[in-house]
C-alpha cells in the first residue's frame, strides 16, 4: 500500500506486505506507528484526492485497486471526542441560561423590582429550557452511538458560540424585567407546553430508535424504519424526525414564550437542521436501492 499526500501526491510512506483482507482501521494503525503525531482519529484517507473518507471497516480487497493499492492522507488536525464536544455544548446553555433566570445583579441592576418576575410563563420557560438541554445530556451518555468518534477541534469553538451566545440572548429577553408574557395568556402557553413535550418525547423516541440500529457496536449505516412506538412512526414519512421533533420543540418554545430572540433561534436550527437532513437523506438515497421513495427529509410530503 502507497500512501501519498492528497494535496502534493508526495508519498508519505509504502506499506508492505499488507494483507488483502485488512481494513483500512489497520492501514491507518500502521500508517500512525509510521507517523506517531498522526492518530488514527486525525486521518483522513481515501481513493482519490478530492473524494471521500474510507470507513474504517471497509476492506482493502473489495475497494478498485491494483496490486499496488494507492491511497491518499489527509490531516484532520487534533480531534476531539463527540461525547466530549456534545456535553461542552449542552451544559454550557443549561448554567447560562439561570444566570438570566436568577436575575443576577450584574446582568439587570440592583432594584428591587428586577429581583423576581410576576408572569408564571417565566418559570416554566426556565423549566423547559433546562428539561430539554438535561434531556440532552442524559442521551449524550446513555443514548447516543456516534459513527464517528470525533470532530476537529477547532469547531468546538464555533460550536460553543452558537449554543452559548443564543442561551445568553433568548434568556436575557424572557427574563427581563421588562418582558411581557404572551398575548393569548394560558391558552397559548397551555398549548405550547403540550406541543413542547410531544416533540421532546418524540425526539427521544427516535433518538433511542437510531441509537437501537448500532447495538451491537456496528458503524455500517442501516435504513430506520418505525417501531411499535407512534412517535417513531414520523419514519413512514420522513429521513430525519429526530430533526423534525427538534424543531417542533423550538417553536413550541417560540409560542410558549412570544420572544424574538427564541424565534430567531428557532428559524436558524430549522436552516441547519434541513442541511443535515437534506445530506443524510442522499446519503440513504445512495447507499440504499430499495429505500423507501416517499420519504422526505425534515418535512412530510414538503421537504
Amino acid at each position: 500500500v502507497e500512501i501519498l499526500d492528497w494535496e502534493t501526491k508526495k508519498q508519505l510512506c509504502f506499506l508492505d506486505k499488507v494483507e488483502p483482507n485488512a481494513t483500512i482501521r489497520e492501514i491507518r494503525l500502521m500508517f500512525h506507528k509510521l507517523y506517531p503525531r498522526w492518530y488514527p482519529a486525525r486521518q483522513s484517507i481515501k481513493l482519490d484526492p478530492q473524494g471521500k473518507s474510507l470507513r474504517d471497516e471497509e476492506i482493502l480487497q473489495h475497494l478498485p485497486v491494483g496490486t499496488t493499492a494507492t491511497l491518499y492522507f489527509k490531516d484532520l488536525g487534533p480531534q476531539i471526542g463527540w461525547t466530549t464536544v456534545f456535553l461542552i455544548e449542552y451544559t454550557g446553555p443549561l448554567f447560562i441560561y439561570f444566570l438570566f433566570y436568577f436575575r443576577m445583579t450584574f446582568v439587570y441592576g440592583l432594584d428591587e423590582r428586577f429581583t423576581s418576575s410576576p408572569h408564571p410563563v417565566v418559570n416554566l420557560a426556565c423549566i423547559c429550557h433546562s428539561f430539554h438541554y438535561i434531556k440532552r445530556l442524559i442521551e449524550t451518555v446513555f443514548v447516543h452511538r456516534f459513527s464517528r468518534g470525533t470532530m476537529p477541534l477547532r469547531n468546538i469553538v464555533k460550536n460553543c458560540l452558537y449554543y452559548w451566545g443564543f442561551a445568553a440572548w433568548l434568556a436575557y429577553y424572557i427574563n427581563h424585567p421588562l418582558y411581557t408574557p404572551p398575548s393569548y395568556g394560558k391558552k397559548q402557553i397551555n398549548f405550547a407546553v403540550i406541543m413542547f413535550l410531544l416533540c421532546e418525547a418524540g425526539n427521544f423516541s427516535i433518538n433511542v430508535a437510531l441509537s437501537d440500529l448500532r447495538r451491537n457496536g456496528s458503524k455500517t449505516c442501516k435504513i430506520p424504519y418505525p417501531t411499535k412506538n407512534p412517535f417513531t412512526w414520523l419514519f413512514f414519512f420522513v429521513s430525519c424526525p429526530n430533526y423534525t421533533y427538534e424543531v417542533g420543540t423550538w417553536i413550541s418554545f417560540t409560542i410558549m414564550t412570544q420572544c424574538v430572540p427564541v424565534g430567531l433561534f428557532t428559524l436558524l436550527c430549522f436552516i441547519q437542521m434541513t442541511i443535515w437532513a437534506k445530506d443524510k437523506h442522499c446519503t440513504y438515497l445512495r447507499e440504499f436501492k430499495d429505500y423507501p421513495s416517499h420519504r422526505m427529509p425534515i418535512i412530510p410530503f414538503l421537504l
